[in-house]
């Protein structure tokens, strides 16, 4: 299967045997980040998935991108853009749209797996169009409910299920804000795993291998 033009710049990498009925996983980097880095796990996930790793479309100074952008300030802090967080949400539920159409993927077997901002986008488009994500991999994000659908509450979740981790000495997104996530999905009724690593903002050896189990089991339902 060659590479397919996006609505977003993107790596590509087809399973070993093309099917109409094959599982996808999307992969949404963080801040300041590109296309090429969570693409490193490509290797480690198994043969049967295509993978597609989005470059998100702000392009930072010098190099990297974002989803949105996060302002720095004497008054207020660290912010984040909310409003292009939204625009963001919706041009990856598009682009999922646009996947599917142009790669021969199972429709009902998409996995967002997101690092940081690219989790927080996850969260985002599988809370505000659950009919679209199977499954949630959520590395060192959040849920930031101010990006999501104004009825999202309402939404059918019956189907989706989340693994979210998180380094317990992160420096860069406070645990505490991760611990919220798993309340949030229990209460919508959500099938959610949360586990923390004695690791700051990144991604700890036994976490992958972690959530690499956990897509087998939650795909094999």
């Amino acid at each position: 299967m060659t590479k397919q033009t996006l609505l977003l710049e993107h790596n590509y990498k087809a399973p070993v045997t093309i099917s109409e009925k094959a599982p996808a996983i999307i992969m949404l980097h963080g801040f300041g980040s590109d296309e090429n880095d969570l693409f490193s796990f490509a290797s480690e996930i198994p043969e049967n998935y295509h993978i597609i790793s989005l470059k998100a479309p702000i392009a930072m100074q010098p190099y990297g991108n974002a989803w949105y952008n996060i302002y720095f300030d004497d008054n207020d802090g660290k912010f984040s853009d909310d409003e292009q967080a939204i625009v963001s949400r919706d041009l990856i539920s598009d682009c999922i749209d646009d996947i599917i159409e142009k790669y021969p993927v199972d429709k009902n077997n998409i996995t967002l797996l997101g690092f940081s901002q690219g989790t927080i986008l996850s969260f985002a488009v599988a809370l505000s169009y659950p009919e679209k994500v199977k499954n949630v991999i959520g590395l060192s994000g959040y849920i930031n409910e101010a990006i999501l659908t104004k009825d999202f509450k309402n939404n059918d979740f019956s189907d989706l299920h989340v693994y979210t981790s998180h380094g317990s000495v992160d420096m860069v997104i406070p645990v505490t804000w991760a611990r919220k996530t798993k309340p949030i999905l229990d209460a919508l009724g959500i099938d959610c795993t949360y586990s923390e690593f004695p690791v700051g903002h990144g991604v700890a050896p036994q976490n992958f291998f972690e959530f690499k189990n956990w897509l087998a089991t939650v795909n094999s339902l």
